[in-house]
């Protein structure tokens, strides 16, 4: 029986025949060679009749292919140096010039080489090399060699060209590049043409509209910061964050509202969920405690109640008249301040809470500090001289006496020549010269009997006082610095006469009740400022300087006499800086003749019956300002620390001199710095630097 034929031979005859056919043309080709034929023919390389070529090579040079290739498609080739190799090449088929040139570049990527254009060459280099040298291009990608190297351009639309780079890095060579340009949005890439045209299908493909987007959604009841967060608690789906839909949630306080931003179906199902949760208390209010940090919470209620009257358009309780009870026109929000922990009770509706909350928070900031130094320094100069000779001569006996002179009365006290004639040994300061004849008996009193008296002397007096008080306030805060004593001033008096009844009637027994009404004044150095920090490092300052003292008696003044310097202004002042505010600067000259008339004029004899006087004073006073901003508390504890050390310097000073009476362990003497603030204090309570713990409070 004859088998059942199958398809097997068939299947065979055709595979085999191609096969036997390349070989008989290759045993061809090398029988011409072999017999001094055409030795154009390379070895491997068969051509058929229609023009058609077959590449078979094994082991052969690489450079012998490049001459094969070269013959076949016509093209001129330059050969790189480093181009070397052996190669194999198996065609079951013949192929056209274009199919040669295709199977061409392949073995040479497959080598680590390329074929570069260039003009009617084409260079054969190491693939490291052609990277620098591919064409470029952007829409010619079709017409090009699969595995030609190429640099391309592709531009993206849509998307980031940033965020593509993580994502096509693993789908190429490693020798291929990609590089994004943020400012036109596009990629460079290059690598072979058939990967690029992979490349550019997938960035178009990824390059498209998407409808992810950002919208603002306000909110009219509830707080968008804890609105955001139960959002965000509810969005953390895995499965939706797997597929794309999950929207992320921001909160903004200052405007109470809440950003979406992902795709439309997550931001859908966000923005029900807000509709539903914005919606009012059924209270109609809510009742929170603030506690503050740094501002007062009395300072804060009427700003806030004015704040809250802005809002709901309602006049607050201070302005509210007095005939209006708690009805329709009552304040939904109500401001009270707790003392003991400064804390502010608000009780309103959501949105007019979070509108006060955001001024609270914006008004309890830490305020800087300023040290303000002030400077007083006053010198005088003061000279006084008089010269002058007096004549006091009692003439006369029996009693009977005449008494004649001249009696000048000058700067010094005792002048006076009655009195000098009475008790010349006290006739007054300087260098007095007289002359003494006996004494002489004037009714009960007996006085010596002076001739002339002469008198001459000149004073000076200089003073230097300074002062410099110094005082440390908040930034818009007044602050006063008083050193003086309180001097007593009469301002009147008032007394009340005594009636006593006696049997022939009313009789006056006196003044029996008499009293005075004084006021006491503040006489010496007072300082009032108040500073205001501009922006940058200058402070304006609000300056009351005040200086007086008592002044020495005042011939028909009825109670005292007090100087006073006074200076009252506003200054600009840069941080650290010395400033003058005003000074005073006073030369007086006073010069007193007394002269007996017409004998006083005589020349030279005229200066016995003259008497001179002369003053001169000059006083200089200077006023000058220092301000400090201390913004931190480093510095506030290095300027404390300084005053701190230079008190205590004194004080080692004043130790170490040799006191007979108090022993040197017994004197006062401040502790070091650091032992003050770490140690306790003497009457047993903790130090500066162990304050009692506060308890924590939330905002």
């Amino acid at each position: 029986m004859n088998p059942i034929p199958t398809k097997e031979p068939l299947v065979m005859r055709r595979l085999l025949v191609p096969a036997i056919a390349g070989a008989l043309a290759v045993l061809s080709a090398s029988a011409q060679t072999v017999q001094g034929g055409a030795a154009d023919v390379p070895a491997g390389h068969a051509t058929t009749a229609d023009g058609r070529h077959t590449l078979n090579l094994k082991d052969a040079d690489i450079q012998a292919l490049i001459a094969t290739v070269s013959e076949i498609t016509g093209k001129n080739f330059i050969i790189g140096p480093n181009v070397e190799g052996k190669v194999t090449v198996v065609s079951a088929r013949p192929m056209k010039p274009d199919e040669i040139y295709d199977v061409f570049l392949s073995v040479l990527r497959v080598h680590g080489f390329a074929a570069v254009p260039a003009g009617s060459m084409v260079k054969i280099v190491p693939e490291t090399i052609a990277q620098q040298d591919g064409s470029t291009g952007v829409n010619g990608l079709g017409t090009r060699a699969a595995d030609e190297l190429v640099t391309e351009i592709v531009p993206v639309k849509h998307v980031s060209a940033a965020e593509l780079v993580p994502i096509l890095r693993p789908l190429m060579p490693q020798g291929g590049q990609l590089v994004a340009h943020a400012s036109s949005n596009s990629l460079v890439v290059s690598d072979r043409a058939g990967n690029v045209q992979r490349l550019a299908d997938i960035i178009r493909r990824i390059d498209t509209v998407s409808d992810a987007e950002v919208e603002m959604i306000p909110l009219r009841h509830a707080n968008a910061a804890e609105l955001a967060r139960t959002l965000t608690m509810l969005g953390d789906d895995k499965g939706a964050a797997a597929n794309g839909e999950a929207a992320r949630v921001f909160a903004d306080t200052r405007t109470n509202s809440i950003l979406l931003a992902g795709a439309k179906n997550g931001r859908l199902k966000m923005r029900a969920l807000i509709a539903h949760l914005d919606t009012p208390v059924d209270n109609g209010g809510d009742t929170q405690v603030i506690y503050l940090h740094y501002a007062n919470a009395k300072d804060l209620v009427p700003i806030l109640q004015g704040v809250a009257a802005t809002l709901t358009g309602i006049a607050p309780p201070t302005a509210a008249k007095a005939g209006d009870g708690a009805g329709a026109n009552a304040s939904p929000a109500t401001i009270q301040a707790h003392a003991e922990t400064n804390a502010l009770v608000i009780s309103a509706p959501p949105a007019i809470f979070r509108s006060l909350a955001q001024v609270v928070r914006q008004l309890d900031i830490r305020r800087n500090q300023v040290l303000i130094e002030a400077v007083i320094a006053e010198v005088a100069d003061q000279t006084a001289s008089e010269i002058g000779v007096q004549w006091q001569m009692p003439l006369g006996k029996d009693g009977q006496h005449v008494v004649g002179g001249t009696n000048f009365t000058g700067t010094s006290p005792g002048n006076n020549i009655i009195a000098a004639a009475q008790n010349p040994l006290g006739v007054g300061n300087g260098l007095n010269l007289g002359y003494i004849d006996g004494s002489v008996t004037i009714g009960r009193n007996t006085i010596f009997q002076l001739g002339a008296l002469v008198t001459a002397l000149r004073g000076d007096g200089k003073s230097n006082i300074l002062s410099t008080p110094s005082v440390l306030t908040l930034d818009n805060q007044e602050a006063e610095i008083k050193v003086a004593q309180e001097v007593p001033f009469l301002t009147g008096q008032y007394s009340t006469n005594a009636v006593q009844a006696t049997t022939t009637g009313t009789t006056n027994a006196g003044i029996t009740n008499p009293f005075q009404t004084i006021e006491r004044k503040d006489v010496g150095l007072v300082l009032k400022v108040k500073p205001q920090i501009n922006e940058g490092e200058a402070v304006r300052l609000d300056i009351h300087q005040e200086v007086s003292s008592i002044a020495p008696s005042v011939s028909g003044a009825v109670d005292l006499v007090t100087n006073k310097r006074e200076l009252t202004t506003s200054v600009l002042v840069k941080d650290d800086s010395l400033l003058v505010l005003g000074g005073l600067i006073d030369n007086q000259a006073k010069d007193n003749v007394q002269k007996v008339p017409a004998l006083g004029d005589i020349p030279l004899l005229g200066n016995l019956f003259r008497y001179r006087t002369n003053d001169r004073s000059k006083k200089d006073l200077m006023v000058f300002l220092h301000p400090k901003i201390l913004r931190d508390a480093a510095t506030e504890a290095a300027v404390s620390s300084e005053k701190y050390n230079y008190m205590r310097t004194e004080q080692l000073q004043m130790r170490q001199q040799d006191w007979p009476i108090t022993p040197r362990s017994e004197r006062p003497m401040l502790p070091e710095v650091h032992d003050f603030l770490a140690s306790p204090s003497l009457d047993g309570r903790p130090g500066l630097a162990d304050p009692q713990p506060r308890p924590e409070r939330s905002r």
